[in-house]
């Protein structure tokens, strides 16, 4: 999440009167680095606290605040229906329900509001062939060209060698895709895993999906022994640099191709 983000976050936590902790810790391997808390004003532990510091992603203190916020609007909905004045002769005193004709109290007609649904959370899964639509679309988005046809293929084939790639999903729309891939090389003592491609679309951005697919794209790759992941960047998208960076990722090479 980058700084503008969590100022947003920070703005976010004051209007339910809040306070967003940061975490101090700037080594990108130590265990707290890039962690976020909150406390109420008082400085009291709300969420994602213990006694050393913040221990929550950023993304899970945004799920916290995003819920909250859904509950606060939902409780504000449910306000109590103007009572009906009585006519009788009863003296005025503590009103007394209506009965039935057997004698029963009569049960209130009225139903309960409906508490508006929150916001669907983003899901992780594999990309399957149907999806090859909504993934040209977002391969589109990083400026290569390839059609549905070559889309189902190289799905075809890359789940064949156990290389199907990731996709996101925020409720029945396909958000987000990232690549994964293996390789043995003769100068490393263990096998090389490599994100071939990852894009979250812009109107999905700020729910910590990005960060769910490289976190789900290094556990496939420890899962098959690989110790080192790497992942390529245009020059020209110096966001995506600065999400690299904040995930612990660091620039080591440069890199060079040919057409053949």
């Amino acid at each position: 999440m980058s700084d503008e983000q969590l100022d947003e976050l920070a703005e976010a936590a004051r209007n339910r009167g809040l306070k967003l902790v940061r975490s101090r810790v700037r080594t990108p391997t130590k265990r707290r680095f890039g962690k976020a808390g909150l406390t109420d004003k008082a400085g009291k532990p709300v969420f994602g606290m213990d006694a050393k510091g913040p221990t929550a992603k950023p993304e899970e203190v945004q799920k916290y605040l995003r819920n909250l916020g859904a509950r606060d609007w939902g409780a504000s909905l449910d306000v109590a229906a103007p009572q009906r004045k009585r006519t009788g002769t009863k003296p005025k005193g503590r009103a007394e329900p209506a009965n039935d004709d057997d004698g029963s109290p009569r049960r209130s007609a009225r139903k309960p509001k409906a508490q508006p649904k929150p916001p669907p959370s983003p899901k992780l899964r594999d990309a399957k062939p149907a999806d090859a639509p909504r993934l040209v679309e977002l391969i589109g988005e990083l400026g290569h060209q390839i059609d549905e046809k070559h889309v189902r293929k190289n799905l075809t084939a890359l789940k064949k060698i156990d290389e199907t790639p990731l996709v996101a999903t925020l409720g029945s729309e396909l958000v987000g895709l990232c690549g994964v891939h293996r390789t043995i090389t003769i100068h490393r003592d263990a096998p090389l895993g490599r994100i071939t491609i990852l894009i979250v679309t812009e109107e999905a951005q700020g729910h910590g999906i990005g960060r769910m697919l490289v976190d789900a794209a290094e556990e496939w790759m420890r899962a098959r022994g690989c110790k080192l992941v790497e992942v390529t960047s245009n020059d020209r998208r110096t966001s995506a640099h600065a999400f690299y960076r904040h995930l612990g990722y660091e620039r080591t090479s440069i890199r060079f191709f040919k057409k053949l």
